[in-house]
């Protein structure tokens, strides 16, 4: 579950179990919603805004403000590789080495 320490094994027990049930069918209302979640491809996700754009001094980024859906896109990817590289060495190295296993010899 992570880096820390519980008072029993029923926080664990149920974040195991909700983690299982998301696989059922009809489990999530959307399904689409669980391919574009956390750890999809195996990179973290990238950060989420909200209204206003702006809100003590730290504003939204003006590409996800442009309407360019796939320079947003890209931005999404850029900030997901480097979240996970700096935040997870250990799910970079299985990000990059699957990678270079797809790539064509």
């Amino acid at each position: 579950m992570g880096d820390y320490v519980l008072l029993g094994g029923e926080v664990g027990a149920l974040a195991i179990i909700e983690g299982v049930a998301r696989l059922l069918p009809g489990a999530v209302g959307n399904p689409e919603s669980t391919r574009t979640e956390s750890f999809r491809d195996g990179l973290l996700e990238e950060p989420q805004y909200t209204r206003p754009a702006e809100l003590d001094g730290l504003a939204v980024p003006e590409v996800l403000l442009s309407g360019d859906h796939g320079r947003i896109a890209q931005w999404r990817l850029d900030q997901r590789v480097e979240r996970t590289r700096d935040r997870r060495p250990d799910l970079w190295r299985r990000y990059v080495d699957g990678r270079s296993d797809a790539a064509p010899s």
